[in-house]
């Protein structure tokens, strides 16, 4: 049997069930410092790095107020957070160029959300063949970037 090594697996299971307050209010007061994975703030929403990703670059989008429902957005929140989705959408298109995206809200723990007191939606850049055997049948992601090298490339894209 070949091994293959994960270790941010070990990050996310040790820090599954810890209480650690909310990262989205902590991104959005400039708390992280050098673990922030920041990618750019506005006055009513954020854009950060999904710190377990799907795929490289998957971002989030985020109102900076702490608010765990869809229906709770104020139009300035919701505008903010469309305009920053579509920006999103171009400053990964210019540092990776995928095929597609994937761009949603997971409302609720049912739903997949793991965050669910503040409310988040998902960009995930997608390629051709990105799906393989690793996640179907080993439950193993393979990140070709570390996360800080890839906010790096995002913030550059993003202009900021």
């Amino acid at each position: 049997m070949e091994q293959l090594w994960a270790p941010w697996r070990l990050a996310y299971v040790q820090e599954a069930g810890a209480d650690q307050g909310c990262v989205f209010c902590q991104e959005s007061a400039g708390e992280l410092g050098d673990a922030s994975l920041l990618v750019h703030r506005g006055d009513h929403a954020i854009v950060l790095m999904n710190k377990f990703p799907y795929a490289s670059g998957h971002l989030m989008v985020a109102p900076r107020r702490h608010i765990p429902a869809l229906a709770e957005l104020k139009s300035e929140e919701a505008a903010e957070i469309h305009a920053f989705t579509v920006q999103a959408i171009a400053a990964l298109g210019t540092a990776y160029g995928p095929d597609g995206f994937n761009v949603g809200w997971n409302l609720g723990a049912t739903a997949g959300g793991s965050i669910t007191g503040h409310l988040h939606e998902h960009v995930v850049p997608r390629w051709s063949g990105d799906t393989n055997f690793m996640p179907v049948l080993a439950d193993i992601k393979v990140l070709p970037e570390h996360l800080h090298a890839t906010r790096a490339r995002l913030a550059e894209a993003w202009g900021t």
